[in-house]
């Protein structure tokens, strides 16, 4: 049967490795895809079988756009931490294809024991299990370069962690100039305006982006800590080097350009 996917990214057929019947991880398999679920059919994440690298749902590879606002030169450096680890696309890219020392924070033991069975979850990776909120307040200030937050349980109807103190923890723990933080938000849901004006709160208007939503209604927001934005040929020379190296991995980074707009408040 086909599902929607978390947020409502594309939808799989049944077809996959058998978990223990008390699972409340299950995965589904279609085209070659395996996905990843929470007990229910929102897809948590997804991995294409023979190219384990390839980033294979949109709105994971609108997280990456936050690469946008890193010099070239940078690509790679410091600390990667990812707050909810999915079929770990983010987590792949960050310890196996950058090769940063990557943190990944994940509550469910079982989530960590799947990616690790299924879904080629990097040995170098050091893996947390718990709570994303408590990771964040032992965390040390200004130690992080790229910061993601997809946070969802399986009913995916909101993030699990959506309020000013999250986001004022996560822009403490990122590097002083430069630090990037992406999160994944619901642009067509009610909720997108306030989270988004909360992100803001935490990191400064001037230093808040979203992209265009996918057809499922994703919307990716960017945060920046002392991030100064280049000129436009810089940007677009940035994402020239980034589809050059990354783009077979489904990095289409020119087309980003194109979605990216600053933070402005809604209107009543």
């Amino acid at each position: 049967m086909r599902a929607p996917a978390k947020g409502a990214e594309a939808a799989s057929e049944a077809s996959a490795p058998s978990l223990p019947p008390a699972s409340a991880v299950t995965l589904s398999e279609h085209d070659g895809v395996r996905y990843l679920h929470l007990d229910s059919p929102w897809v948590q994440g997804a991995m294409r079988i023979r190219r384990p690298q390839h980033m294979e749902l949109v709105y994971v590879q609108r997280m990456l756009a936050c690469l946008l606002w890193l010099p070239t030169e940078e690509i790679g450096r410091g600390h990667a931490v990812q707050l909810g680890l999915g079929a770990g696309a983010i987590t792949r890219f960050t310890a196996t294809t950058l090769r940063m020392p990557t943190t990944v924070v994940e509550i469910s033991r079982e989530v960590v024991d799947v990616n690790a069975r299924w879904f080629h979850l990097p040995r170098t990776a050091e893996v947390v299990v718990g709570d994303a909120a408590a990771w964040l307040a032992q965390a040390e200030p200004a130690s992080v370069r790229l910061l993601h937050a997809d946070l969802y349980d399986q009913d995916a109807a909101a993030p699990v962690l959506d309020d000013a103190p999250f986001y004022a923890a996560c822009h403490r723990v990122l590097e002083r100039t430069g630090g990037l933080f992406a999160v994944n938000l619901f642009g067509r849901h009610a909720s997108f305006a306030r989270s988004i004006a909360l992100v803001a709160e935490a990191f400064g208007a001037d230093q808040v982006w979203s992209l265009t939503p996918t057809r499922e209604g994703n919307t990716i927001v960017v945060a920046g800590r002392g991030v100064v934005v280049p000129a436009r040929e810089e940007l677009a020379a940035r994402a020239e080097v980034l589809e050059r190296r990354f783009g077979t991995l489904g990095l289409p980074a020119r087309k980003w350009l194109r979605m990216v707009r600053p933070y402005a408040p809604y209107a009543p």
